[in-house]
């Protein structure tokens, strides 16, 4: 593959997020620190100390940031762009896209790749755990350089599609929701192995291997503690799990709700590529279909929509060491 140029994909801090909704730095901090006051009754200083922190995060932030396009601007075309213009950026198929910030941010860049290699790094490796991010500010060259040369390694990893009948596609890497916006219950009917049945519930979840281990594991979590309550004696139900490669994915309805119009005997299971999950939406408003717990960026999922859960044709080729 003759690559072009490198995409860096950077998000906002946290500082950054408080001083957008509070106009300024210091009305920020005046804030933080007459919550933190009300809260427990820290002293000034340190309530100025605990402010520090967002700071500090900060400052490791964009100087990692800075470190690596300083490594990379005088040998390789580069274009940084911030994580909120992913849904609408197009991504080239000679790019090398490269993340820098938390597990987050290579969840939130995946989803919108079609096999481009994908590099992250963790800014702060003091701070943040990285499952995800195998490589370090000092390993951004050498990383990107494997790639332009062919000498780099890949964790494949499979991703989850939705695909409306009107040709619309969300893909997500860690898990899908299909139900409704709002609290109201989701109205849909839903097929898989059995016949269809009509469902209303608190919406669908479908999980990738890489996100066999968060939401969906709540579902379960769930289950077992209103099976232990009533009995206690009972086996505990085993916690499904998916390797990252693995060509399957996980669903779990929450909440179904039985009445007379309305079943439960299709709660969960395995989607295989042989296997998918077919929806159609009874909803008159307010269906949607959003991925990795992005809801401004969702398919509208209303009646007369019919959705088909799949594995992804593409995978997230994850540039490890």
């Amino acid at each position: 593959m003759n690559y072009e140029k490198i995409v860096l994909v950077t998000r906002e801090t946290r500082l950054d997020g408080l001083v957008k909704r509070f106009n300024t730095r210091s009305q920020a901090k005046f804030y933080v620190n007459q919550s933190l006051q009300q809260a427990s009754g820290l002293t000034s200083s340190n309530k100025t100390q605990d402010f520090s922190l967002f700071e500090a995060e900060h400052n490791t932030y964009l100087s990692a940031v800075e470190s690596v396009k300083e490594q990379l601007r005088e040998t390789y075309k580069l274009q940084v762009i911030d994580r909120s213009f992913l849904p609408n950026y197009i991504f080239s198929p000679q790019d090398i896209v490269v993340t820098i910030g938390i597990d987050g941010l290579v969840v939130n860049t995946a989803k919108y790749l079609s096999g481009q290699p994908l590099i992250a790094i963790n800014p702060d490796p003091e701070n943040i755990d990285g499952i995800l991010l195998p490589f370090h500010i000092h390993d951004a060259f050498t990383a990107i350089e494997n790639v332009f040369n062919g000498r780099e390694s890949y964790k494949r990893i499979t991703m989850a599609k939705a695909k409306l009948n009107d040709g619309q596609t969300l893909r997500a890497f860690n898990d899908l929701f299909i139900g409704a916006a709002t609290h109201v219950s989701a109205r849909y009917r839903i097929g898989y192995k059995q016949p269809s049945e009509t469902q209303s519930s608190s919406g669908i979840i479908v999980s990738t291997g890489a996100g066999s281990t968060g939401w969906i594991s709540s579902v379960m979590n769930m289950a077992n503690g209103v099976y232990q309550h009533y009995q206690p004696k009972g086996n505990r139900l085993p916690t499904p799990k998916l390797d990252w490669q693995d060509e399957s994915l996980l669903f779990a309805v929450r909440e179904p709700f039985v009445s007379k119009t309305t079943s439960a005997q299709m709660v969960t299971g395995t989607i295989s590529k042989r296997q998918p999950l077919v929806i159609e939406s009874q909803m008159e408003q307010n269906g949607v279909i959003f991925s990795d717990g992005v809801e401004n960026d969702f398919l509208a999922f209303n009646a007369g929509m019919t959705a088909i859960i799949s594995i992804a044709e593409q995978k997230t080729n994850l540039v490890i060491k």
